[in-house]
């Protein structure tokens, strides 16, 4: 069952511009370590298990893994060999849409080492550049 939302208001929405920073999720809240995004894009349902598994699989049922975006924008497409007009497309999927800043996974209960290669891993499943961080205690 991939990621999607139960229902939405809209059945198509339109493109959107994806300008500015993260304004939320910018800091890792739950877990010891998170990626980062440092480039702007969409990432879709796939990509998101497609790390989800990679980080699992390089974790062995150690650790916990918090996934922090979830993909709520559908993507329409038409089908192939369509004459151009006729109206917009059906949705094929969904994306998350991703600003610099937003933390996107995040990880907890494995060392420094273990974190790192998880999450490099699962970078190379995203369409876009990503950096490894620390949490940041406050006072």
């Amino acid at each position: 069952m991939p990621l999607m939302p139960k229902q939405t208001k809209h059945r198509k929405i339109q493109k959107g511009k994806c300008t500015g920073l993260s304004k939320a999720g910018n800091f890792v809240h739950f877990g010891e370590y998170g990626m980062q995004a440092l480039e702007r894009g969409w990432v879709t349902t796939q990509q998101i298990e497609a790390c989800r598994v990679a980080i699992n699989r390089h974790f062995s049922r150690k650790g916990n893994v918090w996934v922090r975006i979830f993909p709520d924008k559908p993507i329409t497409k038409k089908p192939a060999e369509v004459r151009m007009g006729k109206g917009k497309g059906s949705p094929s999927n969904w994306v998350a849409v991703i600003r610099p800043g937003r933390i996107m996974f995040e990880v907890g209960n494995v060392s420094i080492e273990q974190a790192r290669e998880a999450l490099r891993l699962a970078s190379g499943k995203l369409g876009i550049k990503t950096r490894f961080v620390e949490r940041v205690e406050t006072v």
